[in-house]
């Protein structure tokens, strides 16, 4: 018995195009997935490594990003900025983002303080904390950014006590004439004299994800498959029936 094949124009550009729709996706998470792998290994080394002292050099964000620093400084108090959207088991509240000036030079670091809870009868009202005076010696963990949520339009430019969705330390030395470093530093233990204890200091973890996107991957890769499958298992049952 001779298998015959019956080709057909439009099942095929179907085909072609579901496969390479399919194989481009599979790419697109595994890239992810490889993403993710670093940054899970970067945060591993990062928590084995010995603190970075931080000075009045720059530093770029790369080299500082999940290691643990230490500097010393005074917090630039006229210039606090407060991160909205940030909920902490089941509350609303603020991140504190305040400038911390390094000792014997002009360089600043932005700090994530902590979180605090909001007022719920009124929206705007700053909640009331403590702030340390003199230099203080910090400790904490460096990250690109203090977290993103979703806006809609164009970011306002920052101001003292300013309520905003995001905000990273370029777009504060820009509106503020402050030098900083281009990373922010989540505040850890432990708690400086002067400080607000009743900060809350439960950073989220970066969310990894690797299996998730491990899983897409293989989603993609086998409809790919699935779409050839078919394809060639209908053209000999077309030519079949013929």
């Amino acid at each position: 018995m001779v298998m015959a094949f019956r080709f057909k124009l439009i099942p095929f550009v179907a085909t072609v195009l579901v496969v390479v729709l399919g194989v481009q996706l599979g790419n697109w998470q595994t890239r992810r997935a490889e993403q993710k792998i670093s940054l899970q290994q970067k945060l591993a080394l990062g928590a084995q490594a010995a603190p970075l002292a931080l000075d009045g050099a720059p530093v770029a964000a790369d080299a500082a990003a999940w290691r643990r620093v230490t500097m010393r400084g005074t917090f630039v108090r006229g210039w606090p900025v407060y991160l909205d959207n940030r909920p902490y088991q089941g509350k609303a509240g603020f991140y504190l983002l305040m400038p911390f000036k390094i000792s014997g030079s002009n360089m600043h670091v932005l700090v994530a303080r902590g979180w605090l809870p909001r007022d719920p009868a009124v929206r705007d009202k700053l909640p009331a904390y403590a702030t340390p005076e003199g230099e203080v010696t910090l400790q904490g963990v460096a990250r690109l950014n203090a977290g993103h949520v979703m806006e809609l339009g164009s970011a306002p430019p920052l101001t003292p006590n300013a309520i905003v969705q995001n905000a990273d330390p370029l777009q504060l030395a820009k509106d503020s004439g402050l030098t900083m470093q281009p990373f922010v530093v989540e505040q850890g233990a432990p708690v400086p004299a002067g400080d607000d204890a009743r900060m809350v200091r439960d950073w989220p973890a970066p969310a990894l994800g690797v299996e998730k996107h491990q899983g897409y991957a293989f989603q993609w890769y086998a409809l790919s498959a699935m779409a050839v499958i078919f394809f060639v298992a209908n053209g000999f049952r077309r030519g079949k029936t013929k």
